[in-house]
């Protein structure tokens, strides 16, 4: 397992912004996972670790996108019906053996490849045959109904980047270029662990003053919808000694250690020290909210994300900051996800300098799609995430925003699998 460099978190500002957070991930972070080989049939959902050339084109030879009847341009007559007879057949796996001559049409079906001599292929809907002769309409233009050697892919080109997370799709075009395997890096092994002496276990009773954790399933999930497999570690006290012990057992067989609440800089929160025991931290105070700031480290090399305990300001942060830091230790191209234009359907004022994530509905509106704001916007109101489609995202020079503007709208479909 490759180990980062000490400082590779280290930041020496005050205040960063999400998109010199999101700079900084680009920068400094590389993959720490190492690769393997699978049948493509267990590569769903694996990141692809080498480019996939193309060794042949695709498709390999010209073929028919119809059923009709493959003819050469030339032979047609412009202005009428040209009668012509019909002397082979040429079917997908079949192809005619032969070039085609001057003056004579070959049956051709879908996928059949194109016989030599012929350019273009009339539908059978727009024929008449009978007694061994085809009628063909004028108006055709040269090369109708014909797919080329190479025009979904071509040989030398690279049909698949390396850092793709492999879908269905992707399989496929994997295959019909006529691989059986592919590289694919070994998913990230992820330990997650909650904190804090208040938090309980569901299905258990809770003692006054006590919690359920619902971030660590929440957390499981998310990290599980990025294909890497996770060690759940439980719940910590807010005690340093307990933390230790749990945080050097989390790294010793993981690629990276994901913990959540006990980070900020109170008294009883112990996730600090009891890192900075076993190698660094930093606070990337982000200008965010919800969020507070976000723990970055390591733990004897394996890089620790300690995330805040209020469950909106957990799954904010790790949309927004932690996804992209998993992808790119997980060796996945790290990409923005997108962002769609909606209308307001609301005001809002708002700190200037920080960004903002909203959460929000999109309504119709006669020709319009417009983002209404959930009611209730607390760091700890889970259900707004729950009854919410994803969130509407107002940059730092902003400080009111008027019903009808155009805002950014991330879907939570875009980012939570």
């Amino acid at each position: 397992m490759a180990q980062l460099s000490d400082d590779c978190f280290a930041f020496g500002g005050t205040l960063l912004t999400v998109a010199s957070a999101l700079a900084e991930i680009e920068a400094r972070v590389t993959p720490v996972v190492e690769t393997e080989t699978l049948l493509l049939p267990a590569a769903a959902g694996r990141i692809l670790a080498h480019d996939i050339i193309a060794t042949m084109n695709l498709p390999p030879h010209d073929n028919s996108a119809v059923d009709g009847y493959a003819v050469a341009h030339a032979d047609l007559i412009p202005d009428r019906d040209t009668i012509m007879p019909v002397t082979g057949r040429a079917a997908a796996g079949h192809p005619l053996d032969r070039p085609a001559r001057r003056g004579e049409a070959i049956r051709i079906f879908t996928g059949a490849p194109m016989p030599e001599g012929t350019d273009t292929v009339m539908m059978q809907e727009d024929c008449a045959f009978e007694a061994g002769r085809v009628l063909l309409k004028p108006g055709i233009r040269r090369g109708a109904n014909r797919r080329h050697a190479g025009e979904d892919i071509t040989e030398g080109e690279v049909a698949l980047p390396a850092g793709r997370r492999l879908r269905a799709p992707d399989l496929g075009l994997a295959a019909a270029l006529g691989n059986r395997e592919l590289c694919v890096f070994r998913p990230l092994r992820v330990a997650l662990l909650s904190t804090g002496d208040e938090v309980r276990d569901p299905g258990v009773r809770l003692p006054q003053g006590a919690i359920y954790d619902a971030n660590r399933f929440m957390l499981a999930a998310l990290l599980g919808g990025l294909g890497c497999d996770v060690s759940d570690f439980g719940i910590y006290p807010d005690r340093e000694a307990a933390l230790f012990e749990a945080l050097a057992a989390a790294s010793a067989q993981h690629d990276l250690v994901v913990t959540s609440g006990g980070v900020s800089t109170g008294e009883e929160d112990h996730v600090k020290s009891a890192v900075e025991r076993l190698g660094t931290l930093h606070f990337w105070r982000l200008a965010i909210k919800p969020g507070r700031p976000v723990a970055l480290g390591q733990v004897g090399g394996v890089p620790l994300i300690g995330l805040p305990g209020n469950p909106v300001a957990a799954i904010v942060t790790f949309l927004v900051l932690a996804r992209p830091l998993v992808a790119k230790l997980a060796g996945a191209t790290t990409s923005e996800p997108r962002l769609f234009p909606v209308r307001s359907g609301f005001g809002y004022r708002k700190r200037p300098g920080r960004r903002e994530y909203l959460r929000a509905n999109l309504e119709r509106n006669g020709d319009a799609v417009l983002a209404v704001k959930y009611a209730r916007d607390g760091a700890g109101i889970l259900s707004s995430i729950v009854r919410s489609d994803g969130l509407v995202i107002l940059d730092e020079e902003l400080s009111e925003l008027t019903v009808g503007t155009m805002v950014d709208f991330l879907p939570f479909s875009e980012v939570i699998a």
